[in-house]
């Protein structure tokens, strides 16, 4: 992953990284006089259609909050029914996801996880590891600050008496993947929830108050076409800029 800070990204009309807090499951339920675990269940199918909408534009790279270190604070029923539907997409999607050459990585602190599901991450991360049209990465007992903290340790057990960025840059749990172009929340929140802290320095963000749900291709593409004409400076003043990326 190189920085932002340190070195100045290509422009293209198209992100290479996206990444989404899909928020208002609970609520899309509740609108409907459903219970809260409908709105996850159809979230699951939002999930999946973004994946195949961004493989179509060429995104390179997706990574959604599915489940934060916080999440545990929730109702036990809820948890329990997160835990139950993350085994079934395990179970039942990663098949589909092989055969349209997507790529499966999940990042966060597996150490909570009932065995099946870390089983099932490790069988699903082996079988799609060599596909390449998008690689899909769910943030799954993740959060900002013990991804930092993790990375920090590493570098203190290697015995490490000075940290440089790239030090620290190639510990994170997203190592491999160029920084986040476009952050996306659902919901109506404007916040980043301890969600990828060191990685969005930069990135565009684009909030809506559309409900994770009823998140689809359209929803996605406006926020393609925000993102299309922002003002990527990196520090610099607008006149330095080409003047195709100058806003009109």
């Amino acid at each position: 992953m190189s920085s932002s800070t340190q070195t100045i990204p290509e422009r293209t009309n198209i992100p290479r990284h996206v990444c989404v807090i899909m928020d208002g499951n609970g609520r899309w339920a509740k609108k409907r006089l459903l219970p809260r675990v409908m709105g996850h269940k159809r979230g699951l199918t939002a999930l999946e259609n973004l994946a195949a909408r961004c493989a179509e534009l060429g995104v390179e790279y997706l990574t959604v909050f599915a489940f934060s270190t916080e999440n545990w604070r929730r109702p036990e029923d809820e948890v329990s029914f997160l835990m139950k539907l993350f085994l079934q997409a395990l179970d039942g999607k990663v098949a589909k996801m092989h055969q349209n050459n997507l790529r499966l990585k999940v990042i966060g602190n597996r150490g909570r996880f009932p065995a099946a599901i870390v089983d099932g991450i490790e069988a699903a991360e082996r079988l799609t590891a060599n596909n390449t049209d998008l690689t899909l990465t769910v943030a799954a007992d993740y959060g900002g600050r013990w991804d930092i903290l993790q990375a920090a340790n590493q570098l203190i057990a290697e015995g490490k008496s000075e940290i440089t960025e790239d030090d620290l840059s190639q510990r994170l749990s997203l190592a491999e993947a160029p920084e986040p172009d476009l952050f996306i929340r659902t919901g109506g929140e404007t916040r980043i929830s301890n969600f990828m802290l060191w990685q969005m320095a930069y990135a565009e963000f684009y909030f809506t108050d559309a409900l994770w749900p009823d998140f689809d291709a359209a929803e996605f593409d406006r926020a393609i076409s925000s993102f299309r004409v922002r003002e990527r400076r990196f520090g610099r003043t607008s006149e330095q800029l080409p003047p195709e990326q100058q806003r009109s």
